[in-house]
């Protein structure tokens, strides 16, 4: 178990070493509906040295109307991003957020090929030392990306294998959202026909057996799930396109 984080200048970014392990701290907060809100609480005050990546415009390609709200970014736009936010080899990053903004970089990170990486229990609030104000100045870094296959699913798949009991579908939206009760984000409401509720904001209830494939609003959220699946040593899928796209696509929709 690590105990201590030794800080040690690196350039112009102020980084953490524990023997050779370089650890990058990456703030990942954001806010729904409110551009720019991440980016105004990590000047408010971060983890000394952190470096800011935004969910909506570093962690998603920009929406497609009529389909998914967050789509995965592209190879190029996520190594871009990563680059600038000091992520390259040697590197073991701990993202901290809200709303899934963490649990996004740690998916997206293990997606193209960086497995060393983690997300801080608690957000900001369990970092537990000092915060620093204003702007960073971050060393680039130079990331590789080795695009994986098999940890995502389209909604053909999920639409053709409706009622295969080894599919496990996991809705990590709110219980309300879940039951298809009028809310200001879906339109319409609902779920996917079969979908079990593991609400992000609590504890991932007992699943059953089976393929599991996580899913919520717009991609970002569902990836919580797919954290803390993985922290019991069980591994998922992610529907990236969500409700957000399932819902425009004239699919089998349930509600209550």
């Amino acid at each position: 178990m690590l105990s201590v984080l030794l800080p040690e200048r690196d350039g112009a970014q102020s980084l953490y070493r524990l023997g050779r392990v370089r650890y990058v701290f990456v703030d990942c907060r954001w806010e729904l509906g409110a551009p720019g809100k991440g980016l105004e609480l990590y000047r408010a005050g971060h983890v000394p040295g952190a470096s800011f990546l935004d969910v909506e415009a570093d962690l998603s390609d920009p929406p497609v109307p009529g389909a998914a709200r967050h789509p995965l970014p592209s190879a190029e736009r996520f190594t871009a991003a990563a680059s600038r936010a000091g992520i390259g080899p040697g590197a073991f990053v701990v993202a901290y957020g809200s709303l899934g903004g963490a649990e996004r970089l740690w998916w997206l990170l293990r997606h193209f090929g960086h497995d060393d990486c983690a997300v801080l229990v608690d957000g900001i609030a369990g970092w537990g030392g000092p915060l620093r104000a204003g702007d960073e100045e971050i060393e680039p870094a130079e990331f590789v990306p080795y695009e994986r296959d098999g940890d995502t699913i389209d909604a053909t798949e999920i639409a053709r294998r409706l009622g295969d009991p080894s599919l496990l579908l996991v809705d990590a939206r709110t219980p309300n959202r879940w039951r298809g009760e009028p809310n200001p984000v879906d339109d319409p409401a609902g779920r996917i026909p079969g979908a079990l509720n593991a609400p992000w904001a609590e504890p991932l209830p007992e699943l059953p057996d089976g393929e599991l494939v996580a899913y919520c609003g717009s991609g970002v959220t569902a990836c919580v799930a797919l954290h803390r699946a993985w922290l019991e040593g069980r591994e998922g899928r992610l529907y990236p396109g969500s409700w957000s796209e399932w819902s425009q696509r004239g699919l089998p929709v349930e509600r209550g």
